[in-house]
């Protein structure tokens, strides 16, 4: 990330929380309220949750899991959205593919005295345990848990196996992790909890604003930086391949209908090329108006043996003029 974006980006989130530290004392200090969330997301004209997130169809999600980094980039690129992808993670059982709707924290540097009003807050609207069980508690089924921890890796880990069984509890998925975790061995044990993170330490963090204290969160579902990524309270997550793709939730229908229609295409053009009814020029370049009408005739044959809903398929191929 460049120093303009680092800059744009700390200087947000000091502005992000004066405004809640000046505007009022009350439990949203570390959270959005729901209007805030719909404000920022205007795109999104689905189902929302009641803390404004964007709902993105669990149908939709489940497709999303055969979707491509690649298929993911090209969509949001094309839209405009430039930094939607970030690597170089540490992979928590790497061949499992982590999809759902983004519940993000932030944390930062410990500060006694704003850990201190911050734990008060949360103390009287309810909250319990220390600071980093919050954004676990508001998980539901279906979110992946985003969190920034700046990196921190000696006395880092607010995650391990006690906090990663709670997580996948609460939302069947893992964990998009900005920080170290520890407990790798038992955190494994969890099959489907595909997770990535920036690094393993075995030690954990210190949370103790009157002793030892290297974390204080200061917000869970706001904008949140994941190295080059603007990532949104909803947003959709693709984590697969050792990277991770996170989706705005207005462009995942695009994302996933462009995917099958690529799959299923390849799907063609590779059977075809076996067949050696086409060459690989034809293949490679626009479609003849020929191999289109072959190609929607494959469809309509093989429709219920196909990689891809049949509904979609059918709604597809309503749109063809071959």
């Amino acid at each position: 990330m460049d120093k303009s974006m680092i800059k744009f980006y700390n200087r947000f989130i000091f502005i992000w929380v004066f405004l809640l530290v000046s505007s009022s004392i009350k439990s949203q200090l570390v959270s959005m309220s729901p209007e805030e969330l719909i404000t920022l997301t205007p795109e999104w004209k689905g189902e929302r949750f009641a803390d404004g997130r964007p709902r993105v169809e669990d149908e939709l999600l489940e497709r999303m899991k055969s979707v491509t980094h690649e298929e993911a980039w090209a969509v949001m690129r094309n839209a405009n959205y430039k930094f939607q992808y970030e690597e170089g993670w540490l992979c928590i059982n790497p061949e499992g593919v982590l999809v759902g709707r983004a519940l993000t924290a932030v944390f930062m540097p410990g500060r006694p005295d704003v850990h201190q009003v911050i734990d008060s807050i949360g103390r009287a609207s309810g909250r319990i345990r220390s600071q980093n069980s919050w954004p676990v508690d508001q998980l539901v089924p279906g979110d992946v848990y985003v969190g920034d921890q700046f990196g921190a890796h000696l006395d880092g880990p607010t995650i391990g196996d006690n906090l990663g069984n709670a997580i996948y509890a609460n939302s069947g998925n893992g964990i998009v992790y900005n920080g170290a975790i520890r407990d790798m061995e038992g955190l494994k044990q969890l099959e489907d909890f595909t997770a990535f993170v920036r690094s393993y330490h075995p030690s954990h963090h210190l949370n103790n604003p009157k002793g030892q204290l290297n974390t204080t969160l200061i917000g869970i579902n706001i904008p949140t930086r994941i190295g080059n990524v603007l990532v949104m309270p909803g947003d959709v997550v693709l984590g697969k391949e050792g990277g991770v793709s996170f989706i705005p939730a207005h462009l995942a229908q695009e994302v996933v209908t462009t995917s099958e229609i690529i799959r299923l295409r390849d799907m063609f053009g590779h059977l075809r090329l076996r067949e050696k009814k086409y060459t690989a020029g034809q293949i490679d370049s626009r479609w003849t108006d020929d191999i289109e009408r072959d190609f929607s005739l494959w469809l309509n044959t093989h429709i219920a043996e196909l990689p891809v809903p049949k509904e979609q398929i059918q709604e597809y191929l309503k749109k063809r003029t071959w």
